[in-house]
């Protein structure tokens, strides 16, 4: 039996360790926090996921997760569109939806250690070793599913690191007048906001802004005042909501560089194998979908004889890049149409009016249901 460590308890992290449960196959998942816990995150699921995760009993169904399909875009200086998602999604938060999938993972037989950083990890003589702070494990395969930017990637020394991004990315739970099947994304100078409703009447805003547009202003309330707000939908809802979390969740140095799903002999997955723009709207689909392909490799490598690691990160590199390179090319070049006044209104007109055009672009961004 193959020792199997997941780094990281996220949404590719939990369905993989899931996934190997129920074929079967033990797995411990090191976490560095507690659930239930906030996440910077859009909280948009595309609908692709839908089948998959019906099928494992995993759709978070007793939340009542509002069904979204309309899509809203607004420029800098105010102009608006609406076209229709073919697919669609639902809207739930990181907080609800990960603590359910560590329960469900809990009672499927995963083994979590929380609360628990992991430090360092090295491979030597075809095994794993995973050293915290007090302790050090050994295992068979390490599965990277550590988010956008850990320390575990400046340790191994990965290239994305070595560029610094100028992103950062904030995140509001608020209670506002916003309609349940509408998704919109909120143009600003150098950034975009979006919002779309989770579980219990709220709603996600979740905005990614140039580095230069905080150092100007030195602190998150006077940028939003001075740049955010000169979108009047924006200043519209900033002042006319109820704003629920004690204060916004942040990250910074949110890297969109290519990163390898296997990298010193680790199998990367979610945002920790790479990561699509925001405004893609497909990042927590990709997580999932990452953590199917993965898993369905794993189970082989532990269940087959002559599958060898150096099968293994093959065929999963080449999956992982089949199914997820056009779309993180394409959100590249789809994000240069966002943060500027002149961009922003034209990415509005094509919305307004080439909805064909505009409806391939997000199709190019998403996969089929899966």
């Amino acid at each position: 039996m193959k020792n199997i460590i997941i780094i990281g308890g996220g949404l590719s992290g939990l369905v993989t360790g899931i996934r190997l449960a129920n074929a079967g196959i033990p797995s411990t998942i090191i976490e560095k926090k507690t659930y239930p816990f906030h996440r910077v995150c859009g909280e948009y699921v595309s609908n692709e996921t839908v089948p998959f995760l019906r099928s494992l009993g995993l759709y978070p169904d007793e939340f009542h997760p509002p069904s979204i399909n309309r899509f809203q875009l607004t420029s800098v200086n105010g102009n608006s569109a609406i076209i229709p998602l073919d697919l669609g999604g639902f809207g739930i938060s990181r907080y609800t939806f990960d603590h359910f999938l560590f329960q469900k993972a809990t009672k499927a037989g995963v083994t979590f250690l929380l609360d628990t950083p992991a430090e360092n990890i090295s491979f030597a003589g075809d095994r794993f070793q995973v050293k915290t702070s007090d302790k050090t494990y050994e295992a068979d395969v390490v599965i990277g599913a550590f988010g956008k930017r850990s320390k575990i990637d400046i340790s191994l020394g990965r290239r994305f690191v070595r560029k610094r991004s100028p992103y950062i990315a904030v995140k509001y739970h608020i209670r506002t007048a916003h309609p349940n099947d509408l998704i919109s994304l909120h143009n600003f100078k150098d950034g975009y906001c979006g919002l779309s409703n989770i579980e219990n009447g709220k709603t996600n805003l979740c905005y990614l802004s140039h580095r230069n547009n905080l150092k100007k202003y030195g602190s998150i309330p006077h940028m939003e005042d001075n740049v955010l707000f000169k979108n009047p939908f924006l200043k519209s809802i900033f002042k006319n909501s109820e704003f629920v979390l004690e204060k916004p969740e942040t990250i910074n140095e949110i890297s969109f560089e290519t990163k390898n799903p296997v990298d010193h002999h680790i199998l990367m997955t979610g945002d920790a194998a790479g990561m699509i723009t925001p405004l893609c709207g497909n990042g927590m689909a990709m997580a999932i979908h990452s953590a199917k392909i993965l898993s369905q490799q794993v189970i082989r490598f532990c269940q087959e004889a002559n599958y060898t690691r150096n099968r293994l990160e093959r065929d999963y590199a080449i999956s992982w890049r089949k199914e997820f390179n056009n779309r993180l090319w394409v959100g590249r070049q789809i994000q240069r149409l966002f943060g500027s006044e002149w961009a922003s209104d034209f990415a509005v007109n094509l919305a307004q009016y080439s909805k064909s055009l505009a409806g391939f672009l997000v199709k190019k961004t998403h996969g089929a249901p899966f």
